[in-house]
Protein backbone atom coordinates (compact mmCIF):
# COMPACT_ATOMS: atom_id res chain seq x y z
CA UNK A 1 0.00 0.00 0.00
CA UNK A 2 2.84 2.31 0.91
CA UNK A 3 4.59 1.37 -2.36
CA UNK A 4 1.50 2.28 -4.39
CA UNK A 5 1.15 5.61 -2.60
CA UNK A 6 4.83 6.37 -3.23
CA UNK A 7 4.40 5.66 -6.95
CA UNK A 8 1.36 7.93 -7.07
CA UNK A 9 3.31 10.61 -5.28
CA UNK A 10 6.20 10.35 -7.79
CA UNK A 11 3.77 10.43 -10.71
CA UNK A 12 2.27 13.66 -9.41
CA UNK A 13 5.65 15.21 -8.56
CA UNK A 14 7.25 14.82 -12.02
CA UNK A 15 4.54 16.57 -14.02
CA UNK A 16 4.51 19.34 -11.44
CA UNK A 17 8.24 19.84 -11.96
CA UNK A 18 7.80 19.95 -15.71
CA UNK A 19 4.94 22.41 -15.36
CA UNK A 20 7.15 24.60 -13.15
CA UNK A 21 9.91 24.66 -15.78
CA UNK A 22 7.45 25.59 -18.52
CA UNK A 23 5.89 28.22 -16.24
CA UNK A 24 9.32 29.79 -15.65
CA UNK A 25 10.04 29.81 -19.38
CA UNK A 26 6.68 31.36 -20.15
CA UNK A 27 7.26 33.98 -17.48
CA UNK A 28 10.68 34.86 -18.93
CA UNK A 29 9.27 35.05 -22.45
CA UNK A 30 6.41 37.22 -21.22
CA UNK A 31 8.82 39.49 -19.35
CA UNK A 32 11.07 39.77 -22.42
CA UNK A 33 8.14 40.65 -24.67
CA UNK A 34 6.87 43.20 -22.14
CA UNK A 35 10.13 45.16 -22.22
CA UNK A 36 10.63 44.63 -25.96
CA UNK A 37 7.12 45.80 -26.85
CA UNK A 38 7.51 49.02 -24.86
CA UNK A 39 9.71 50.18 -27.74
CA UNK A 40 7.13 50.72 -30.50
CA UNK A 41 9.85 51.22 -33.08
CA UNK A 42 11.25 47.79 -32.24
CA UNK A 43 7.84 46.19 -32.76
CA UNK A 44 7.47 47.91 -36.13
CA UNK A 45 10.99 46.78 -37.05
CA UNK A 46 10.13 43.20 -36.07
CA UNK A 47 6.99 43.21 -38.20
CA UNK A 48 8.86 44.61 -41.22
CA UNK A 49 11.74 42.17 -40.77
CA UNK A 50 9.40 39.17 -40.51
CA UNK A 51 7.64 40.37 -43.67
CA UNK A 52 11.00 40.59 -45.49
CA UNK A 53 11.95 37.09 -44.30
CA UNK A 54 8.64 35.68 -45.54
CA UNK A 55 9.08 37.44 -48.89
CA UNK A 56 12.56 35.93 -49.21
CA UNK A 57 11.35 32.42 -48.31
CA UNK A 58 8.40 32.46 -50.70
CA UNK A 59 10.12 34.46 -53.47
CA UNK A 60 9.41 31.86 -56.20
CA UNK A 61 5.69 32.03 -55.35
CA UNK A 62 5.48 35.82 -54.97
CA UNK A 63 7.72 37.11 -57.77
CA UNK A 64 5.82 37.57 -61.04
CA UNK A 65 8.85 36.66 -63.17
CA UNK A 66 12.20 34.95 -62.96
CA UNK A 67 14.80 37.55 -61.88
CA UNK A 68 16.92 36.95 -64.99
CA UNK A 69 14.04 36.90 -67.50
CA UNK A 70 14.37 39.67 -70.11
CA UNK A 71 11.73 41.41 -72.19
CA UNK A 72 13.46 43.31 -75.00
CA UNK A 73 10.22 45.12 -75.85
CA UNK A 74 10.07 46.72 -72.38
CA UNK A 75 13.43 48.37 -71.75
CA UNK A 76 13.54 50.90 -68.90
CA UNK A 77 9.77 50.78 -68.54
CA UNK A 78 8.58 53.15 -65.76
CA UNK A 79 6.43 52.03 -62.78
CA UNK A 80 2.75 51.35 -63.37
CA UNK A 81 1.56 54.69 -61.90
CA UNK A 82 3.80 56.75 -64.16
CA UNK A 83 2.97 57.66 -67.74
CA UNK A 84 4.15 54.91 -70.03
CA UNK A 85 4.06 52.26 -67.30
CA UNK A 86 2.49 48.82 -67.66
CA UNK A 87 0.47 46.72 -65.22
CA UNK A 88 2.64 43.76 -66.25
CA UNK A 89 5.63 45.41 -64.52
CA UNK A 90 4.44 47.13 -61.35
CA UNK A 91 7.79 48.73 -60.47
CA UNK A 92 9.06 48.99 -64.02
CA UNK A 93 12.00 47.29 -65.71
CA UNK A 94 15.75 47.81 -65.94
CA UNK A 95 17.99 48.52 -68.92
CA UNK A 96 17.73 44.97 -70.31
CA UNK A 97 14.00 44.49 -69.68
CA UNK A 98 14.10 42.57 -66.39
CA UNK A 99 11.22 43.03 -63.96
CA UNK A 100 12.42 45.21 -61.09
CA UNK A 101 9.90 43.88 -58.56
CA UNK A 102 10.97 40.28 -59.15
CA UNK A 103 14.64 41.18 -58.78
CA UNK A 104 13.96 43.06 -55.54
CA UNK A 105 12.06 40.08 -54.12
CA UNK A 106 14.84 37.64 -54.99
CA UNK A 107 17.40 40.16 -53.78
CA UNK A 108 15.96 39.83 -50.27
CA UNK A 109 17.21 36.24 -50.27
CA UNK A 110 20.78 37.28 -50.99
CA UNK A 111 20.80 40.11 -48.46
CA UNK A 112 19.39 37.97 -45.64
CA UNK A 113 21.76 35.13 -46.53
CA UNK A 114 24.69 37.54 -46.38
CA UNK A 115 23.62 38.79 -42.95
CA UNK A 116 23.06 35.28 -41.58
CA UNK A 117 26.34 33.90 -42.94
CA UNK A 118 28.42 36.87 -41.75
CA UNK A 119 26.90 36.96 -38.26
CA UNK A 120 27.20 33.19 -37.81
CA UNK A 121 30.86 33.18 -38.87
CA UNK A 122 31.92 36.31 -37.00
CA UNK A 123 30.08 35.32 -33.80
CA UNK A 124 31.42 31.76 -33.82
CA UNK A 125 35.04 32.76 -34.31
CA UNK A 126 34.79 35.93 -32.23
CA UNK A 127 33.26 34.20 -29.21
CA UNK A 128 35.87 31.42 -29.22
CA UNK A 129 38.77 33.85 -29.55
CA UNK A 130 37.28 36.17 -26.92
CA UNK A 131 36.81 33.30 -24.47
CA UNK A 132 40.43 32.23 -24.93
CA UNK A 133 41.72 35.80 -24.48
CA UNK A 134 39.58 36.51 -21.42
CA UNK A 135 40.14 33.18 -19.67
CA UNK A 136 43.88 32.67 -20.14
CA UNK A 137 44.99 36.31 -20.08
CA UNK A 138 48.70 37.07 -20.11
CA UNK A 139 50.59 37.11 -23.40
CA UNK A 140 47.77 35.24 -25.17
CA UNK A 141 45.31 38.00 -24.30
CA UNK A 142 47.80 40.70 -25.29
CA UNK A 143 48.58 39.10 -28.65
CA UNK A 144 44.93 38.53 -29.55
CA UNK A 145 43.79 42.00 -28.57
CA UNK A 146 46.62 43.71 -30.45
CA UNK A 147 45.59 41.86 -33.61
CA UNK A 148 41.99 42.97 -33.04
CA UNK A 149 43.16 46.55 -32.53
CA UNK A 150 45.03 46.45 -35.84
CA UNK A 151 41.88 45.24 -37.64
CA UNK A 152 39.80 47.97 -35.99
CA UNK A 153 42.37 50.62 -36.93
CA UNK A 154 41.53 50.28 -40.63
CA UNK A 155 38.34 51.74 -42.13
CA UNK A 156 36.03 48.73 -42.38
CA UNK A 157 35.03 49.17 -46.02
CA UNK A 158 38.63 49.82 -47.12
CA UNK A 159 39.83 46.68 -45.35
CA UNK A 160 37.00 44.67 -46.88
CA UNK A 161 37.97 45.96 -50.34
CA UNK A 162 41.60 44.93 -49.81
CA UNK A 163 40.59 41.45 -48.65
CA UNK A 164 38.20 40.94 -51.56
CA UNK A 165 40.88 42.16 -53.95
CA UNK A 166 43.20 39.48 -52.53
CA UNK A 167 40.58 36.70 -52.48
CA UNK A 168 38.90 37.70 -55.73
CA UNK A 169 35.52 39.35 -56.46
CA UNK A 170 32.44 37.34 -55.56
CA UNK A 171 29.69 37.09 -52.98
CA UNK A 172 31.33 34.33 -50.90
CA UNK A 173 34.66 36.15 -50.68
CA UNK A 174 32.85 39.38 -49.83
CA UNK A 175 31.01 37.65 -46.98
CA UNK A 176 34.25 36.20 -45.60
CA UNK A 177 35.87 39.64 -45.71
CA UNK A 178 32.93 41.29 -43.97
CA UNK A 179 32.88 38.59 -41.28
CA UNK A 180 36.57 39.22 -40.62
CA UNK A 181 36.16 42.98 -40.17
CA UNK A 182 33.14 42.53 -37.86
CA UNK A 183 34.75 39.82 -35.74
CA UNK A 184 36.80 42.11 -33.41
CA UNK A 185 33.61 43.57 -31.91
CA UNK A 186 32.54 40.11 -30.72
CA UNK A 187 36.04 39.31 -29.47
CA UNK A 188 36.14 42.46 -27.35
CA UNK A 189 32.62 41.97 -25.99
CA UNK A 190 33.25 38.34 -25.08
CA UNK A 191 36.61 39.07 -23.50
CA UNK A 192 35.17 41.88 -21.36
CA UNK A 193 32.29 39.70 -20.19
CA UNK A 194 34.64 36.82 -19.34
CA UNK A 195 36.92 39.10 -17.33
CA UNK A 196 33.87 40.33 -15.38
CA UNK A 197 32.42 36.86 -14.79
CA UNK A 198 35.36 34.50 -14.22
CA UNK A 199 36.05 35.74 -10.67
CA UNK A 200 32.46 35.41 -9.49
CA UNK A 201 31.45 32.87 -6.88
CA UNK A 202 29.54 30.53 -9.19
CA UNK A 203 32.59 30.13 -11.45
CA UNK A 204 34.86 29.49 -8.48
CA UNK A 205 32.39 26.90 -7.15
CA UNK A 206 32.27 25.10 -10.50
CA UNK A 207 36.07 25.14 -10.67
CA UNK A 208 36.37 23.69 -7.16
CA UNK A 209 33.80 21.03 -8.07
CA UNK A 210 36.17 19.79 -10.77
CA UNK A 211 34.75 21.36 -13.94
CA UNK A 212 37.21 21.40 -16.83
CA UNK A 213 38.36 24.49 -18.71
CA UNK A 214 36.06 23.93 -21.68
CA UNK A 215 33.05 23.39 -19.42
CA UNK A 216 33.89 26.51 -17.42
CA UNK A 217 34.22 28.62 -20.56
CA UNK A 218 31.35 27.35 -22.68
CA UNK A 219 28.81 26.04 -20.13
CA UNK A 220 29.40 28.14 -17.00
CA UNK A 221 30.52 31.56 -18.26
CA UNK A 222 29.31 31.91 -21.87
CA UNK A 223 25.53 31.78 -21.16
CA UNK A 224 25.94 34.82 -18.88
CA UNK A 225 27.65 36.77 -21.68
CA UNK A 226 24.95 36.28 -24.31
CA UNK A 227 22.88 39.45 -23.80
CA UNK A 228 25.42 41.95 -25.26
CA UNK A 229 26.40 39.43 -27.94
CA UNK A 230 22.80 39.12 -29.13
CA UNK A 231 22.43 42.89 -29.43
CA UNK A 232 25.78 43.21 -31.22
CA UNK A 233 24.83 40.33 -33.52
CA UNK A 234 21.67 42.17 -34.54
CA UNK A 235 23.61 45.32 -35.38
CA UNK A 236 26.26 43.28 -37.20
CA UNK A 237 23.48 41.76 -39.32
CA UNK A 238 22.51 45.19 -40.66
CA UNK A 239 26.16 46.22 -41.09
CA UNK A 240 26.79 43.06 -43.11
CA UNK A 241 23.92 43.90 -45.47
CA UNK A 242 25.22 47.45 -45.91
CA UNK A 243 28.81 46.36 -46.49
CA UNK A 244 27.75 43.65 -48.95
CA UNK A 245 25.69 46.21 -50.86
CA UNK A 246 28.65 48.62 -50.87
CA UNK A 247 31.00 45.94 -52.20
CA UNK A 248 28.42 44.95 -54.80
CA UNK A 249 28.06 48.59 -55.85
CA UNK A 250 31.84 48.82 -56.28
CA UNK A 251 31.88 45.64 -58.36
CA UNK A 252 33.68 43.55 -55.72
CA UNK A 253 30.71 41.68 -54.29
CA UNK A 254 28.00 39.72 -56.05
CA UNK A 255 28.50 39.75 -59.79
CA UNK A 256 25.83 40.39 -62.47
CA UNK A 257 23.27 39.08 -63.22
CA UNK A 258 22.84 38.17 -59.51
CA UNK A 259 19.81 40.13 -58.19
CA UNK A 260 21.66 41.54 -55.18
CA UNK A 261 20.56 45.03 -54.18
CA UNK A 262 24.04 46.59 -54.25
CA UNK A 263 24.79 45.03 -57.62
CA UNK A 264 21.47 46.33 -58.94
CA UNK A 265 22.51 49.83 -57.88
CA UNK A 266 25.84 49.44 -59.67
CA UNK A 267 24.14 48.33 -62.88
CA UNK A 268 21.78 51.32 -62.76
CA UNK A 269 24.33 54.09 -62.16
CA UNK A 270 24.31 55.37 -65.72
CA UNK A 271 20.51 55.61 -65.77
CA UNK A 272 20.05 57.71 -62.60
CA UNK A 273 18.81 60.81 -64.43
CA UNK A 274 16.57 59.20 -67.03
CA UNK A 275 15.22 56.19 -65.09
CA UNK A 276 14.98 57.06 -61.40
CA UNK A 277 13.19 53.84 -60.46
CA UNK A 278 16.11 51.51 -61.23
CA UNK A 279 18.13 53.23 -58.48
CA UNK A 280 15.43 54.32 -56.04
CA UNK A 281 13.76 50.97 -55.35
CA UNK A 282 16.93 48.94 -54.58
CA UNK A 283 18.09 51.80 -52.34
CA UNK A 284 14.75 51.83 -50.52
CA UNK A 285 14.96 48.05 -50.07
CA UNK A 286 18.37 48.38 -48.41
CA UNK A 287 17.19 51.31 -46.28
CA UNK A 288 14.03 49.53 -45.11
CA UNK A 289 15.79 46.28 -44.22
CA UNK A 290 18.68 47.90 -42.35
CA UNK A 291 16.36 50.30 -40.50
CA UNK A 292 14.06 47.45 -39.43
CA UNK A 293 17.00 45.41 -38.09
CA UNK A 294 18.46 48.39 -36.22
CA UNK A 295 15.09 49.12 -34.61
CA UNK A 296 14.92 45.48 -33.53
CA UNK A 297 18.40 45.81 -32.06
CA UNK A 298 17.28 48.77 -29.96
CA UNK A 299 14.36 46.73 -28.65
CA UNK A 300 16.59 43.77 -27.83
CA UNK A 301 18.96 46.08 -25.95
CA UNK A 302 16.06 47.48 -23.92
CA UNK A 303 14.74 43.99 -23.14
CA UNK A 304 18.07 42.35 -22.27
CA UNK A 305 19.85 45.14 -20.35
CA UNK A 306 18.77 45.20 -16.67
CA UNK A 307 19.93 48.82 -16.29
CA UNK A 308 17.63 49.96 -19.09
CA UNK A 309 14.76 47.94 -17.60
CA UNK A 310 15.03 49.83 -14.32
CA UNK A 311 14.91 53.16 -16.13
Amino acid sequence: MVHIEAQESDAHTKPAGEVTVWAIRRQRASEFWHYFSRNKGAVIGLVVFVAIVLIAIFAPLIAPYHPAAQDRSALLLPPVWQEGGSSAYLLGTDAVGRDLLSRLIYGARFSLFVGLFVVTLSVSVGVIVGLIAGWFGGWIDTAIMRVMDVILAFPSLLLALVLVAILGPGLINAMIAIALILQPHFVRLTRGSVLAEKRREYVTSAEVAGAGILRLMFITILPNCLAPLIVQGTLAFSNAILDAAALGFLGMGAQPPTPEWGTMLAEAREFILRAWWVVTFPGLAILTTVLAINLMGDGLRDALDPKLRES
